[in-house]
């Protein structure tokens, strides 16, 4: 029988990583983005731009009410926010370059909280935000294509640093 939202057995639980959206605007990607931060417990979700497009009706529609679960901000000064939170978080850039690592072999270290950034649905993380962080991984791909939709993306991500995170936990 197939179990209902108030059936699952599943521990509720909140994992030390920020996501911050680096330019993402698409209202449905950002509701996705809600979707996935809640089912994998992260702690907050960060965008930059104008706090309108987050929350418009196409936004809600695709997050299914997790933005009134998942904590967020917007912030308007990218260059600020990631040198104050650098000093206490890693930041670790989900784009593909020439020094990337892929994240099929990456072992995060969880002695310090994460921020997972990821970057707009069409240019990916910016220059100046990769010079910014600790560590660029990637996603290896076998296709032909060498990108995915940034929702995507980040739910591979994030779902791998939490299976590594309850890893080290039960280790």
């Amino acid at each position: 029988m197939q179990l209902t939202h108030d059936s699952t057995h599943f521990k509720k639980q909140k994992f030390p990583i920020i996501l911050f959206c680096e330019n993402v605007s698409n209202a449905p990607n950002i509701g996705s983005l809600f979707r996935i931060c809640d089912a994998f417990g992260i702690q907050e979700i960060v965008f930059n731009g104008e706090a309108s497009n987050i929350l418009s009706r196409k936004m809600k529609k695709t997050s299914r009410a997790t933005e009134k679960y998942v904590p967020y901000k917007v912030i308007s000064d990218i260059e600020s926010y990631l040198l104050e939170i650098k000093k206490e978080h890693q930041l670790i850039a989900l784009e593909i370059t020439n020094n990337s690592t892929s994240l099929q072999k990456h072992k995060f270290d969880f002695n310090k909280p994460i921020v997972l950034v990821i970057g707009d649905e069409n240019f990916g993380v910016s220059d100046a935000t990769l010079k910014q962080c600790n560590e660029v991984i990637h996603i290896d791909m076998f296709g032909e294509n060498s990108s995915m939709n940034v929702v995507q993306a980040a739910n591979i991500a994030l779902y791998e640093m939490t299976k590594q995170f309850e890893t080290n936990l039960n280790s």
